[in-house]
């Protein structure tokens, strides 16, 4: 390290902790003088913009989900059938998976071996990414005229699922993320055509 900035802000402690994570780093396993360390400063300093390590924990879990809604959200939006959004959508999820920003790896790694805090933070970020989905779900059926059984419970199956499958493929080689999406993109496929066979009735609850 060259030596310790004059003026730090908030964001630079971020980015400092973002270098850190990865697929085989948990957010949880960061220390206060470690993050200083790597942003540069002092680790009292560090206290001017976090409480504690939890806290910096938690912006980087929201950091993480806002951005990837931004990235997956604008696929989506490009996209004008629903074949089209489901293939951009998983396509986009996959690439981040070898992102150098470490984004989706915080929120598939701290879904599962966080603390408490991190799993309600993750939680909080997926049931955004659902509710957005369900807009687009929506949006779509009514483009297209296929009908939609319970959107929100739409948005939320296919959500788990991919955010599992991505838990999976993050330990797996890269190589083999090709043959995910494609099975990823069938299974959302799936449930997708279940749900507008259910809109027009063509399934009856149990």
């Amino acid at each position: 390290m060259a030596g310790r900035k004059a003026v730090i802000t908030r964001d630079d402690i971020v980015a400092a902790a973002l270098k850190l994570v990865g697929p085989n780093r948990s957010v949880s396993t960061l220390s206060l003088r470690e993050v200083a360390r790597e942003a540069g400063i002092a680790p009292n300093s560090f206290y001017r913009h976090f409480h504690d390590i939890d806290e910096l924990a938690i912006a980087l879990i929201d950091l993480a989900g806002r951005s990837l809604r931004e990235i997956i959200g604008a696929a989506r939006q490009r996209a004008t059938t629903e074949r089209s959004v489901v293939r951009s959508s998983v396509e986009t999820f996959m690439e981040q998976l070898g992102a150098d920003q470490n984004l989706l790896h915080i929120l598939l790694r701290e879904g599962t071996v966080g603390s408490d805090a991190f799993k309600q933070a993750v939680e909080r970020e997926l049931q955004f990414f659902e509710d957005e989905l369900r807009v687009d779900l929506i949006r779509l059926a009514k483009v297209n005229q296929t009908g939609l059984y319970e959107p929100a419970l739409t948005a939320k199956a296919i959500t788990r699922l991919v955010f599992a499958i991505g838990a999976t493929a993050m330990d797996l080689p890269r190589e083999q993320h090709g043959e995910i999406s494609r099975q990823l993109v069938r299974m959302v496929r799936m449930i997708i055509v279940g749900t507008q066979t259910m809109a027009k009735g063509g399934v009856l609850e149990s």
